[in-house]
């Protein structure tokens, strides 16, 4: 069984040695022996389009429980090239009533699987990419709007001896504050919807440190430019005509 099954039915003691009845089984189902648990083997299912599941499993040897079909898993040094040739010629020398279905590489069967999840991962990675652009887009325009209002202030800033200098450290730190609380709300939305990702994600936790750290530096970095423009553009303030400004 694997490790799924073992957790569900076993979950404080081993279950080597222990015996089970499959109820599945056409009439009488003979008492099964545990003699080994393996690792789980991700999945999906009608009922679960979009997260992995561990489904518990058990596995009989083919003289037990012949299936009407099966996969055989090959490995080779060389190139898969006459691989598949070389298969169906061994298998039909065994017997030749056999029917061999499609021959694939690893590399093709694992992208068909993934075909769906990889869609899905781009079509939410584009929709991220949009919101950093309307992120980015939004802080330029608050702090260029933002800019305009207080063009008096700049120039009696600067009329009373403002560096330049100043202006734009002023800016920034005013747009870099903005895009801290915005992290801050997106960090704490993402703690709390930690069970609503985790469905839709496969060997990255939601709450996981590097992702988050990674997002939250691109986020700066984007801010970090969209402040940059506006704050230049409040360190070339002319002091009269920002005095006589309305």
């Amino acid at each position: 069984m694997n490790q799924a099954l073992a957790k569900k039915y076993f979950p404080h003691e081993n279950p080597i040695g222990k015996r089970i009845k499959l109820p599945e089984l056409k009439g009488e189902a003979p008492w099964l022996t545990i003699v080994g648990v393996v690792a789980d083997e991700k999945g999906q299912d009608f009922f679960h389009a979009m997260s992995w599941q561990d489904r518990p499993t058990v596995y009989r040897p083919v003289s037990q429980d012949p299936p009407p079909g099966m996969y055989l898993v090959f490995r080779t040094q060389s190139g898969s090239g006459d691989l598949a040739n070389t298969i169906q010629k061994e298998i039909a020398g065994l017997d030749a009533n056999v029917p061999i279905g499609e021959v694939q590489t690893m590399r093709s069967r694992v992208s068909h699987l993934l075909g769906y999840p990889t869609l899905r991962a781009i079509i939410l990675a584009a929709f991220a990419g949009l919101a950093l652009l309307l992120a980015g887009i939004g802080l330029y325009a608050v702090l260029s709007q933002l800019i305009s209002q207080r063009t008096r202030e700049f120039g009696v800033r600067m009329a009373l001896g403002a560096e330049r200098r100043d202006l734009v450290i002023l800016v920034l730190r005013e747009g870099m504050m903005l895009a801290l609380a915005g992290i801050a709300a997106g960090l704490a939305l993402t703690a709390s919807l930690t069970g609503l990702l985790r469905s839709l994600l496969y060997g990255v936790k939601p709450a996981d440190p590097w992702t988050l750290g990674s997002v939250s530096l691109l986020i700066v970095s984007v801010a970090l430019l969209a402040t940059y423009i506006p704050s230049r553009r409040a360190s070339r303030v002319d002091p009269m005509v920002a005095l006589r400004y309305e």
